[in-house]
């Protein structure tokens, strides 16, 4: 009966976690300017950090996401630390129609695979038409910034991808198969918690941040 009773609770403790991230992204949004964008046609991406330019390639696509940036507690170290398990995002037309949807899965490109031979866990953007898909590859040093000239107090950081792998939909959908590079810009939220995870009765425990940013891909 009691294990019963812990299983309910975690349930609802769950449900109530992501009921709040959903109204936290919404106010996230309501109180954040949103840059122009647009599900197609001109692109005009903002200034960005030195290292985040794109060259030799054009911006075709522009969406906005809502989401959150999903955390787990685990033993890191001598210590403990959260770990981003998987983006769940829904990226936005001009028209707040959806565009495309943001998450990990593995990619199935046999160039990306890991030393023992499995595809590796990548982040990952579906077209919501054609399901045509596009990889994100490793963020550098030089491609990971957090300056505050651009960067928004308590936002992740903003980046540069190179596409690492890409997959037509089953009926040829093609949107998002020539992407060569994704950028993550004017984000909001979505940084790991600061609290909850210190001790190891805290492994385990998960946290949705909610976050917005705006999504650059180039060709």
């Amino acid at each position: 009966m009691r294990s019963g009773n812990l299983g309910e609770n975690q349930r609802t403790h769950r449900v109530l976690l992501v009921a709040c991230a959903t109204a936290l992204a919404a106010a996230i949004t309501a109180l954040s300017p949103r840059a122009a964008r647009a599900g197609n046609g001109n692109v005009t991406p903002p200034p960005v950090p030195p290292g985040l330019e794109v060259t030799g390639s054009t911006a075709f696509l522009e969406g906005h996401a809502i989401g959150t940036q999903n955390y787990i507690c685990l033993p890191s170290g001598s210590g403990f630390a959260f770990k981003l398990f998987t983006p769940e995002a829904t990226l936005f037309t001009d028209n707040d129609k959806q565009l495309i949807t943001h998450f990990f899965s593995p990619n199935p490109n046999p160039s990306d695979f890991d030393a023992s031979g499995k595809p590796r866990i990548r982040a990952t953007w579906q077209d919501s038409k054609d399901t045509s898909i596009v990889w994100g590859g490793d963020a550098t040093a030089a491609t990971h910034d957090t300056d505050p000239d651009f960067v928004a107090e308590g936002a992740i950081a903003w980046l540069k991808l190179p596409a690492a792998g890409v997959q037509e939909g089953p009926k040829r959908g093609d949107t998002l198969t020539a992407t060569t590079f994704i950028q993550r810009l004017n984000t909001s939220g979505g940084l790991a918690p600061s609290t909850g995870c210190a001790l190891s009765t805290d492994v385990g425990n998960e946290a949705f941040v909610p976050y917005t940013a705006d999504y650059f891909f180039y060709k």
